[in-house]
Order: structure tokens, then C-alpha cells, then sequence
């Protein structure tokens, strides 16, 4: 809309070119590479990744460079670059439950069967800024990275290579073990608790293919697994604002973490030619499971309800916040008091996506000016108006006093010449 502005080209170009020279920064500085992004940034990308809904951490890591650490705009430019590829086919639904597990927690059990699994989490961290990580090679600076203890569990795979998979790199694949090296599948914490009939059953799966959010646009009502879908899209810190009002008492959901894991999980792709499934690849996701109170319904006896966050990379964070969040949205089948904004589907689903958020909100940045001036013109109008009627009424008001103070005697000829 710019160019039709005198001199709108010419100052677009000097736009672009001013970008790529901040984007740039100090030529003196040797330039950031993808590697140094996907492995180094490695949360970033996975959001990038997640909110994106393109699972390539290379193509992460370049959006992120792009856009200048801007992770909304990262993650327009990787659904930009997501409507462009080809559709060969959708996989099949993919088991957490045989997940090789690189990290796995629970809060509802100490001990369980697998063991806890802390792995890299920032949560044993201290909040303190680590002056260490300020220096690098370049400045002459030992910076080898500590390895981990050598305790492990002894059903752990070993760790990949450094610059392969999910520990750093930009590898789509994360490093697969040999398959004699893979833990047995950790049962999860729902599955022991549904063994005992304490809590609800899982979704069955009734064969009816979900609608792709990707390809169809939004509509209410909509179904859970629609409202998995976007809300594994959705903006993180919205999210997160949701499910903490839900803890703060607007739908009174203060759930159990039941399990959190993050892991590679086997992707497959069904080939009608061959009549089976053929695994594809891995890809590292978080799963998170909440175990959330339920007093019963006249139809339901009382037991445990379920919240469910999967999201790709490991986003611990946005997948317990949409655990929260799904948890609140099921309160009309399980026959709660809707009273809160978390439980407003379309409140929800129609303010998580940050994507349409950005476009609707910078929108404001382009020209306007048309707009605007119909607005001036029609104030200007409007004061004048209101200006004439003020003066009128000021002319009454003075005329009414002038009455009010004139003498009665005065006053009686001209009752008198009224009547």
C-alpha cells in the first residue's frame, strides 16, 4: 500500500536493505550459522517448529535467523513456507507410549515403572546469570562442555553424537539407537491409574479421520481433537496466561502433573500399495497428561478426568498450558458450570493463534489514510454540530434566566396580552 505514496518504492528497497544490515550486526562479528541456531538456540527452534506446525529444524533455525530472533515472525515465515510443499499423505497416529524417553517425570507418583527420568530441564537450575557463557573460543576461553555424570539408567539408549539429532544439529531425524540399545516402552502414569478404574477412560478411537486444521478454516462447534489441534498451534504465552487463571480459580482446574516425557517417537506413513505402515523417521515431541479432580455427574461416578498437551520439540511449558487449557474446554461433557474464559471455545480457539493475531493487530501499521480522513471530516462535522447546539442552548438558558429575573409587575401585561 506503500508504493502508491510518491517515492513509496524507492523507500521499500531502502527498507529491505536497512533490514538485512541490521539483521547483519557487526560485519566484524563472524556470522551465525543454522547449526549454531538449531543447536544452540534449540528451544527456540522447537517453538518455531511447533507453533509453525513444520517439523524441520533446519528450516526453524533459517526463520529464526530471519526474522532477527522474532519468534512470531519465525513462525509466520515457517506456515508461509509450509503452504508451498506438496501433501504426499497424513501418518498414522503416532504411540507415546513406546516413546524412547530422553526425559520423564511424574508428580502424582515417586515411584513408578521406568523410573523419573530428569534429563535437560532447567527446573534443578539456579536463576543466576552464568558469566561463564559470556566468553568464547574466540576469546582465547576453554569452553568445553561438562559431560554428563556417567550414572544412567541402565534402559536408557545411549546419548547421540554431538551435532546429530535432538541434542543439537539440524538433522530432521533425530539419531535413531540400535534397536538392541532401545529401553522397553514406560508405561504411563494414566495407564496404571485407568487399570484400577480411577480414572476415565481414553478417547476411543472410532475411525473417523480428525479435520486437518492446516487445510480447513476454524468452525464451531469443534470437536477435541480440533481443539488439540489448534491449541498445539496456538501462542505459548497465551496459553500460559489461560491455564494459570485456570489454577487462580476462573474454572477452578488445579490438576496434578500426571506425567510429563519428552523423546523421539517413530513416525509412519501407511502405503496402500504395501498394506502396512512405513516408518518415515523420528521426530522429538513432549507429552504431557494432566490427572485432574471430578466429583461425578448422576451419570459418571466420581474419579479422575484428563487434560492432554502434545506438542513437537521439548516445549514443557506450552504442553502443560494446553493440558490445562483442553482440560477447562471439556466442561460441558462433563457436565461442569461454564463461568470462565478458559472455557469459552471460541474465546479460546478463535485468540490462541498468534499468526492471525500479528496480522490483525499490524495491520494498523499500514496506510489508513482514506480511513482516517472520512474519521476527521466526520468529527469536525460532529463538533461543529455540537458546538451550534451548545450555543443554542446557551442562548435559551440566558433567555429563560433574563425571565426568571425580570420584576412581576413587569411580567403581568405580558400574561395579560398572552391570554
Amino acid at each position: 500500500m506503500y508504493v502508491a505514496v510518491k517515492g513509496g518504492e524507492a523507500a521499500i528497497r531502502n527498507a529491505h536493505a536497512l533490514l538485512a544490515s541490521r539483521r547483519r550486526g557487526d560485519a566484524s562479528v563472524p556470522e551465525i550459522g543454522l547449526d549454531q541456531i538449531a543447536g544452540q538456540l534449540s528451544l527456540a527452534v522447537d517453538r518455531v517448529m511447533a507453533e509453525g506446525s513444520l517439523y524441520d529444524r533446519e528450516l526453524a533455525a533459517l526463520a529464526i535467523k530471519q526474522a532477527r530472533g522474532d519468534l512470531i515472525e519465525a513462525i509466520f515465515l515457517a506456515r508461509a513456507f509450509r503452504t508451498t510443499l506438496p501433501r504426499f499423505g497424513a501418518s498414522v497416529p503416532v504411540d507415546t507410549g513406546a516413546m524412547r524417553v530422553r526425559r520423564r517425570i511424574s508428580a502424582t507418583f515417586k515411584d513408578l515403572p521406568g523410573g523419573q527420568v530428569l534429563g535437560p530441564t532447567f527446573d534443578y537450575t539456579h536463576r543466576l546469570l552464568d558469566e561463564r557463557l559470556a566468553t568464547s573460543a574466540a576469546d582465547g576461553a576453554d569452553r568445553t562442555t561438562p559431560e554428563p555424570a556417567a550414572y544412567a539408567p541402565t534402559d536408557m539408549p545411549p546419548l547421540p553424537p554431538a551435532g546429530e539429532g535432538w541434542g543439537g544439529g539440524v538433522a530432521s531425524t533425530p539419531f535413531a539407537a540400535p534397536a538392541a540399545a532401545r529401553p522397553a516402552p514406560m508405561p504411563r502414569v494414566t495407564d496404571l491409574l485407568g487399570d484400577e478404574g480411577l480414572i476415565e477412560p481414553a478417547p476411543a478411537d472410532d475411525g473417523t479421520p480428525p479435520r486437518d486444521l492446516t487445510r480447513e478454516p476454524l468452525a464451531f462447534p469443534a470437536d477435541r481433537p480440533l481443539r488439540l489441534q489448534a491449541l498445539a498451534r496456538g501462542d505459548e504465552g497465551f496459553l500460559l496466561a489461560l491455564g494459570y487463571s485456570t489454577q487462580r480459580g476462573y474454572a477452578r482446574t488445579h490438576p496434578f502433573v500426571g506425567e510429563i516425557r519428552f523423546g523421539e517417537v517413530e513416525v509412519s506413513l501407511y502405503a496402500e500399495e504395501l498394506g502396512f505402515a512405513v516408518p518415515l523417521g523420528e521426530i522429538a515431541v513432549t507429552e504431557c497428561q494432566s490427572v485432574n479432580q471430578f466429583k461425578g455427574s448422576a451419570t459418571q461416578p466420581p474419579q479422575f478426568t484428563r487434560g492432554y498437551g502434545l506438542v513437537f520439540g521439548q516445549l514443557e511449558r506450552k504442553a502443560m498450558s494446553m493440558a490445562l487449557v483442553d482440560r477447562s474446554l471439556r466442561f460441558a461433557e462433563l457436565g461442569e458450570e461454564k463461568s470462565a474464559p478458559a472455557q469459552d471455545e471460541e474465546f479460546v480457539l478463535s485468540h490462541c493463534d498468534n499468526v492471525q493475531a500479528t496480522g490483525f493487530v499490524e495491520h494498523l501499521k499500514l496506510p489508513h489514510y482514506v480511513d482516517f480522513q472520512a474519521e476527521l471530516d466526520l468529527i469536525r462535522r460532529m463538533r461543529a454540530e455540537h458546538a451550534e447546539a451548545s450555543e443554542r442552548a446557551e442562548h435559551a438558558s440566558a433567555a429563560d434566566t433574563a425571565e426568571q429575573a425580570t420584576p412581576e409587575a413587569d411580567q403581568a401585561p405580558r400574561r395579560e396580552a398572552a391570554e
